[in-house]
């Protein structure tokens, strides 16, 4: 005979987050191994799926349930406060005309206290989802400076979009 009352619910939504970051430093990749590593842990059945955004077609960032685009600032080789070489070229050039549809998106964006503009790569990751109709659903996160020691916040901001993810209606 089985127990019913101890297996687990047949009604759990299984998700797809998939993760668009580019990393030449190593720290967005630090943060979303991060995030990766606690939403694996408090999303039971949830796919969660990080790719580089060199490795990216235009039409991959429509896969999954919720797009999350990341990004470190880039203060180099002309104006401050730019977007990392590859996510620009993927965001500008390959997908410029992508329409997101209303997809459910979220934005992380690190970025140095010494600059002016920083961590601006998370207002031009913003920019993007709202420009090709994509929807925010969470705050954008901002990691300032080095992101080691900051997992706690990286955590928080995680269990933020896994609530938010939960309240969309997927009908």
């Amino acid at each position: 005979m089985n127990n019913t009352a101890n297996a687990a619910p047949h009604f759990i939504q299984r998700r797809v987050i998939h993760i668009v970051f580019a990393s030449t430093s190593g720290h967005t990749e630090y943060v979303v191994d991060a995030l990766t590593s606690s939403l694996k842990s408090i999303t039971p059945g949830w796919e969660i799926e990080a790719t580089r955004a060199e490795k990216m077609k235009p039409q991959d960032l429509l896969s999954g349930d919720v797009l999350l685009l990341a990004s470190a600032t880039w203060n180099t080789g002309g104006t401050e406060g730019q977007l990392n070489p590859h996510m620009w070229a993927l965001l500008h050039d390959k997908a410029k005309t992508l329409d997101l549809a209303g997809k459910p998106c979220a934005c992380i964006g690190l970025g140095d206290h010494r600059y002016f503009y920083t961590a601006r790569a998370a207002d031009h990751l913003q920019h993007h989802v709202k420009v090709h109709h994509g929807r925010l659903i969470v705050p954008t996160l901002k990691i300032t400076d080095e992101p080691y020691g900051q997992e706690e916040a990286v955590t928080v901001w995680g269990r933020q979009l896994v609530e938010a993810s939960k309240q969309i209606d997927w009908s």
